[in-house]
């Protein structure tokens, strides 16, 4: 993800995680949809299981879902947001993101964090302290197979021999962190492609996205990286009047709503603040939701 031209943001969407049970052929309608309606990014969520107080949720897993993805549309740029550190032993995650880049020729971009949600952790069976320090170890790993680097890796929590990707390939994926962690992002930061914040961790809001984007800003500079390489995008949640029979999606933040135009003009802002890419989070989110959202990357266009 490089920075944006000038003009309008790039505008993703974010297809549905476990808010409703959606079977394939939705998804692979939608994913469709985006690309007619001309959305420059689709995105999934990369989660195991919810408990959290309702009904127990788990969407389908990223990976596998990415691929349907990817054979379904032929343009549109596609990732995890983001892809956990921790449910995929590095290596193979490296090995699965070139796969899927191979799939989708060349449109991957691989989002990466080090995961947020005990309840699945412990269901899985997998180690929730310390998931930083491993989750940066990871990222080291992930980086050097998929520039096409032979890693050797002796770490805390992972460990490689010599481990290569083959086929080689040609094209270097893009990397994009999703993560506020000031440990995370020293780490990350020198070398990344892109940074990302879910939107209503910073209130949904545009000042608050500037806040955090400026604190990214001085930490790659204090590290001797050139802001200006850094790509940044924001999910915003975004909300039209529900249709019978649809769901709302919720959030812990006011979603970014009104007429198409208002909408426009709110992403606008964002870009503004500093987004050179806004993912929405629709709500609801279905086919209709996004073919709606057209209108407005036409307004941002004119």
């Amino acid at each position: 993800m490089l920075r944006r031209m000038p003009g309008r943001p790039r505008v993703g969407i974010q297809l549905p995680e476990a808010e409703r049970r959606v079977p394939i052929e939705e998804y692979l309608a939608m994913a469709r949809a985006a690309e007619e309606a001309g959305f420059d990014s689709i995105w999934v969520g990369d989660h195991l299981l919810y408990r959290d107080g309702g009904p127990e949720r788990g969407p389908l897993e990223a990976f596998t879902l990415l691929a349907a993805v990817a054979a379904a549309t032929t343009r549109i740029r596609l990732g995890p947001l983001v892809a956990c550190t921790a449910f995929r032993h590095p290596p193979i995650l490296a090995k699965m993101a070139a796969t899927l880049d191979e799939i989708s020729g060349g449109r991957l971009t691989l989002g990466l964090g080090a995961g947020w949600n005990r309840a699945e952790f412990d269901a899985f069976g997998l180690p929730f302290d310390g998931r930083a320090g491993r989750s940066i170890e990871a990222y080291r790993i992930v980086r050097g197979l998929l520039a096409g680097e032979r890693v050797s890796f002796d770490g805390e929590g992972h460990r490689t021999d010599d481990a290569v990707l083959l086929p080689s390939r040609t094209r270097r994926v893009p990397l994009m962190i999703g993560s506020t962690g000031e440990r995370i992002l020293q780490a990350t930061l020198p070398t990344v492609d892109a940074w990302n914040v879910w939107g209503p961790w910073c209130g949904n809001d545009p000042a608050g996205f500037a806040a955090q984007n400026e604190r990214v800003t001085r930490l790659a500079s204090g590290l001797g990286r050139d802001p200006n390489a850094l790509g940044r995008s924001v999910c915003v949640f975004t909300a039209i009047d529900l249709e019978p029979g649809e769901e709302p999606v919720d959030e812990d933040a006011p979603p970014l709503a009104g007429s198409m135009t208002e909408i426009a003009g709110g992403l606008r802002a964002f870009a503004e603040a500093g987004a050179d890419e806004v993912i929405l989070v629709p709500s609801p989110n279905t086919e209709r939701a996004i073919r709606a959202f057209g209108e407005v990357l036409a307004l941002l266009s004119r």
